[in-house]
C-alpha cells in the first residue's frame, strides 16, 4: 500500500467513528432503566411495597395442651394464619396499597378494600394472640399478679369480676370475632370485634391499645370443643401469658 492509499483509508475510518459515536450513545441511553424523579428533579428509588409477616410461633404446637390441642394449633397457625399473610400481601400488591408500616395500614384500613381489611386484621390479630398465650400459667391458677392484678382490681372490682366480664364478651360475640382487653384514655375496657377487626383500626367498634385478646372463631376451638365455646374460654384462662400482658401495660 502506497502513502496515498494509506491516507485515504485512515480518513474513512475516522469519519466512520465520528458518525457511529452519537448512534451508540443514543442506543445506550434507550437501553438504560428509567429512574423515578421527585418534584425537584432529583432521582429517587421507588419505595418497596409493604409486606406483612407471620411471627414465628413462640412455642411448640403441643405447648398449650390440654387447653388447646396440638392439631388445632398447627392448623390454626400453618393454614388459617398463613393464609391471611398470603392474601393481604397479594391484595396490597394488586391494589397498590401505600402505607408507611403495619400500624399506618391499620389506622387507615377503612380506605382500603374488604380483602385488605379482613386479611390485615387476621395477620395482626393472630400475631398478637400467639404472644399473649404461653405454656402453663405464669402464676397459680392462671391468675395475674403485681401491677396487672392491681389494675384489674381497680377497674373491675376483682380478678373474678374481670374474668366474668371478659368471658361474657367472648360468649356474646355473635358468629366469628374476638374478645379484647384494651387501654383507652388511661382506663381498662373490655369489648369485642367482629371477624378480623381489631382495636387499632379506624373502623373498629372498639378502640384502644390491645392488652389481651381471645380468638372466638370456631376454627380456634372446634376440633376439641365442638360447639362448646364456654368450655374453650374456661380452659383458655390457664394459658394466658400474664407476663406479656404486663409488658404491654407498661
Amino acid at each position: 500500500m502506497d502513502r496515498k492509499q494509506f491516507l485515504s483509508r485512515s480518513l474513512k475510518v475516522s469519519l466512520g467513528a465520528i458518525v457511529a459515536g452519537p448512534a451508540l450513545a443514543s442506543a445506550a441511553s434507550c437501553n438504560s432503566a428509567p429512574e423515578a424523579n421527585d418534584p425537584t428533579g432529583e432521582t429517587t428509588p421507588s419505595a418497596p411495597a409493604l409486606q406483612l409477616a407471620q411471627i414465628a410461633l413462640p412455642y411448640a404446637y403441643t405447648a398449650l395442651e390440654p387447653s388447646i390441642d396440638a392439631q388445632t394449633m398447627e392448623i390454626h397457625y400453618t393454614k388459617h394464619h398463613a393464609a391471611y399473610v398470603k392474601n393481604v400481601n397479594e391484595a396490597i400488591a394488586a391494589e397498590r396499597v401505600v402505607a408507611k408500616d403495619e400500624a399506618d395500614l391499620l389506622a387507615r384500613i377503612g380506605s382500603f378494600s374488604a380483602k385488605v381489611r379482613n386479611n390485615a386484621g387476621g395477620v395482626w390479630n393472630h400475631n398478637f394472640f400467639w404472644q399473649v398465650m404461653g405454656p402453663g400459667p405464669s402464676t397459680p391458677l392462671g391468675a395475674p399478679g403485681g401491677k396487672v392484678l392491681d389494675a384489674l382490681n381497680a377497674s373491675f372490682g376483682s380478678f373474678d369480676k374481670f374474668k366474668e366480664a371478659f368471658t361474657d364478651a367472648g360468649m356474646k360475640r355473635f358468629g366469628s370475632g374476638w374478645a379484647w382487653l384494651v387501654e383507652r384514655n388511661g382506663q381498662l375496657v373490655i369489648g369485642s370485634t367482629p371477624n378480623q377487626d381489631c382495636p387499632l383500626m379506624d373502623v373498629s367498634e372498639l378502640k384502644g391499645k390491645p392488652l389481651l385478646a381471645l380468638d372466638v372463631w370456631e376454627h380456634a376451638y372446634y376440633l376439641k370443643y365442638q360447639n362448646k365455646r364456654n368450655e374453650y374460654i374456661a380452659n383458655w384462662w390457664q394459658v394466658v401469658n400474664w407476663d406479656e400482658v404486663a409488658k404491654r401495660m407498661a
